[in-house]
This record gives C-alpha cells, sequence and structure tokens, in this order.
C-alpha cells in the first residue's frame, strides 16, 4: 500500500523488519523445541538466542543474498546462520520454507486482526454517540432514493453500531481461524521433524496445530481473513456513501467536515466535496476485489504450489493497511460531521405531506372501505397534491367528500402528527443499546 494511506502501527506489523521477525521467532521456536528434545546442545542453543537479530542491515543482507538464491527463506536462513557460525547449522534443520513461511503469517495476521479490532472499538462509541445525540432530529427516510416515511437521524448511527459490532464479531472469529501453524516438513507428513517439534515450537508461539497440512496451511482460513476484511470495508462504504448522498447541494442534511485552509476545487472556490467519503468508498473498492484471489488461492496443485504466493505478498498487507486506514477516516468523519436538522426539514415538506399516506388508508380501511377502494382514494389524491402548486396532501383529503364523508378534520389531523412514526423509536433503542 502506498504511504499515502499507511497509518505507522499497521504499516510496522507488515514492514519486512516484522515479517523477517516473525520468521526468526518461528526459527528460534522450532530451535527451543530441538533442544527440549535434546537435538541441539544447551550452549548452541544459547548461543543461537543471544547471536540472531532482526534489524535493516539484516534484512539487506537477506536482499543481497536473495538476488543470489532467487530463494528468500534460504536467503533469511544463511544471512541468520552466519550470525551464529558454526552452531548456525541447527537452524532450519529439518523444516521447509512453508513451515516458517505460513506459521510466521499467522502471527501477522492476528497482530493485524487486533489492530483492527481496537480501531473499531475506538468508532463504535462514536457511533453511539451520534445515534444519541440525534435520537430526537426527524427527517426523511428515503427508499429507491425517493421519500418514504419519517425517521430519526440517530437511527442510521443505531444500524451502523450495530453493523460493526457484527464485523468485529467476523474479525475476531477469523483471528481464531487463522492463529494456527504447520511445522509438518515438505508434504506435511513429518518425514524430517517429529510431531513434538511442532507442538512445543507452536505452544512457545500461541498458535494451534494445523490438524491436516499438505506442507501449507490452508488457504481457506486466510480467505475468511480477507473476506472479513471486505466485508468490514463495505460497511465503511456503506456509511460514506450515505454521507455522500446527505452531502449533495440538493440534500445538504449532513457533511463531512471541512477544515480551515482545506480547498475543494482547483477551479472553484465554493466547493465543498465529500472527498474523504469518497476516499472511503474507493479504498473499500480495492479491499472487497483483494478478496477475491484470497478465495481463488485455497486451490493449489496437488501437496502445494506457489501461485498464492505472489498474491498474499500485495493483498495481505495493501488489504489490512487500507482498511485501519479507512476506519480511521470514519472515525473522523463521524466526530465531525456536520448535520443540518433545519434542512431535514424543509426537505421533509418537499413532498407536500404524502408520506402520511399509509396511514390514511390505514384509517380508511378501518372506516369500513375495502383496501382497492381505500387506495384509490388515497392514491388520486396523492397525485392531485404531487401535480397541484402549493395544495398539501392534507388540504386535498380535506376538499374530498369520499375522505370526510368517513374521516372527521380532527381524525385527519391526527393523521397528520410526525410523531405518530415515530413511537416506537425508544423500543429499537432499547434494543440496541439497552437504554434511550
Amino acid at each position: 500500500m502506498i504511504k499515502r494511506y499507511t497509518l505507522e502501527r499497521m504499516g510496522n506489523v507488515w514492514s519486512e523488519v516484522n515479517k523477517f521477525q516473525k520468521w526468526l521467532d518461528v526459527e528460534i521456536a522450532i530451535c527451543r523445541a530441538w533442544n527440549r528434545l535434546g537435538k541441539i546442545p544447551d550452549d548452541a542453543m544459547r548461543e543461537i538466542e543471544e547471536k540472531t537479530y532482526m534489524d535493516e542491515s539484516v534484512v539487506e543482507r537477506i536482499h543481497q543474498l536473495d538476488r543470489i538464491y532467487n530463494h528468500d527463506v534460504l536467503a533469511f536462513v544463511t544471512a541468520i546462520a552466519e550470525q551464529v557460525g558454526e552452531n548456525g547449522r541447527y537452524i532450519h534443520l529439518g523444516v521447509t520454507s512453508s513451515d516458517v513461511i505460513d506459521t510466521a503469517l499467522g502471527l501477522l495476521m492476528r497482530e493485524a486482526i487486533d489492530i483492527l479490532v481496537q480501531d473499531i472499538d475506538a468508532l463504535l462509541p462514536v457511533l453511539m454517540e451520534n445515534a444519541f445525540k440525534y435520537k430526537k432530529t426527524v427527517m426523511m427516510g428515503r427508499t429507491h432514493g425517493v421519500h418514504a416515511e419519517p425517521m430519526v437521524f440517530g437511527l442510521k448511527f443505531a444500524l451502523w453500531y450495530e453493523e460493526m459490532k457484527r464485523n468485529k464479531e467476523r474479525l475476531l472469529r477469523a483471528r481464531e481461524v487463522v492463529s494456527v501453524g504447520a511445522i509438518s516438513g515438505a508434504v506435511g507428513t513429518y518425514s524430517n521433524i517429529p510431531p513434538e517439534v511442532e507442538k512445543y515450537a507452536l505452544e512457545e508461539l500461541g498458535l494451534k496445530v494445523e490438524p491436516v497440512s499438505n506442507q501449507v496451511v490452508q488457504r481457506d482460513r486466510h480467505a475468511e481473513f480477507m473476506t472479513a476484511m471486505a466485508i468490514t470495508a463495505s460497511s465503511l462504504e456503506k456509511i460514506a456513501v450515505e454521507i455522500r448522498h446527505l452531502q449533495r447541494t440538493e440534500v445538504l442534511e449532513a457533511q463531512e467536515p471541512f477544515k480551515k485552509g482545506q480547498r475543494g476545487s482547483s477551479a472553484m472556490p465554493h466547493k465543498k466535496n465529500p472527498i474523504t467519503c469518497e476516499r472511503i468508498t474507493g479504498l473499500a473498492r480495492v479491499i472487497r476485489a483483494n478478496a477475491i484471489p484470497a478465495m481463488e488461492d485455497i486451490a493449489l496443485w496437488h501437496e502445494r504450489d506457489i501461485s498464492h504466493s505472489s498474491v498474499e505478498r500485495v493483498i495481505m498487507p495493501d488489504s489490512a493497511i487500507a482498511l485501519d486506514y479507512i476506519l480511521h477516516l470514519t472515525k473522523k468523519v463521524l466526530e465531525g460531521l456536520v448535520v443540518y436538522p433545519e434542512h431535514m426539514r424543509r426537505n421533509m415538506d418537499l413532498s407536500k405531506g404524502l408520506y402520511f399516506s399509509s396511514k390514511v388508508l390505514v384509517a380508511l380501511v378501518e372506516k369500513g372501505l375495502s383496501r382497492d377502494e381505500a387506495y384509490d382514494i388515497v392514491q388520486r389524491n396523492a397525485m392531485k397534491a404531487w401535480d397541484t402548486e402549493g395544495l398539501m396532501f392534507k388540504d386535498a383529503l380535506l376538499q374530498d367528500p369520499e375522505v370526510t364523508n368517513r374521516l372527521t378534520p380532527s381524525e385527519i389531523e391526527k393523521i397528520f402528527d410526525v410523531n405518530a412514526f415515530l413511537k416506537n423509536v425508544p423500543y429499537i433503542y432499547e434494543r440496541v443499546f439497552g437504554k434511550y
């Protein structure tokens, strides 16, 4: 992922120093397991532990060797063995490349997920705060982009809050699924290494054993991690798209923050564009697209090929870094969101009270009309109001004898109370937050 979208903490997880450090952690854990079984002498083990390290200079040495070997794991093993000297021969004993790479990748994915979960934990209170801040801010609900019935703005945040809780659960499930390793040799049969080495090494690393590995940890696990990130990104896009729609000039009910000194257009000084929400939308597309190759990585030739390897070097860091970034962006947007309740009320009036049509329909049916008869009466008056300049829906009804013969003016007035649409909002809040 390019530096523009990389936050330091997640960037450090996917840095080359951290990647090779995780490889080294795995190699040291394997050596300790061998030492426990008596294969590596105590003095050799102490030397391995004391002399091995990872920093930028070691990374450069690995790259130098890789240009010769064209094999990064062998380059890594050689660079680490050089640090130790003669006892470096015990490093990578009996294992194959995937034993190190896949086990270390489990550690990296777990580390990345922990950051993403913390990001969601930081976003959830902002969603809850806005849900309560706007719990009585009446606005028009829309379906198909068209006025439907009134709601409160806070319900949007309550809905997003519940969805982000589910995304957190998905990521935590993915954490459990990917927190595995395999140290089982060339085709997973432990031909040159006893299962005890795997058991002891993975216990030290805090990973579970892959029950069956044909050299590699199975990629359905990684695909679950990638799809959990893709779904989370899609939820953030949902929030961003809603704000983008609400910020349109013709609507202008909410607007992402526009800081002092910010400029919206190179040509039009008046512009305040929803560029942050558009960036969230764009990066969500990248993350979602990366889930497809992750699923295609599940099918490898026979016991293993490396068609997945080049893919994962790109999609995993890029997706985790991008998701970390847009989680932070979403929090920033919602913390500084500008809301225009007066515009919400103005926009409600644009439909001339037609959103009360469902309640008028029910009231006429309760007076004895068939649903079809009532529907025709309501629709006729709705269309009349819509097509007549200055005529509100309620006034059209009051002028229709078929309506006034069945509903008194006071009954009609009672129907046109917007609070009737909102009477169960507290129930929804109680269900989501346990309070109202």
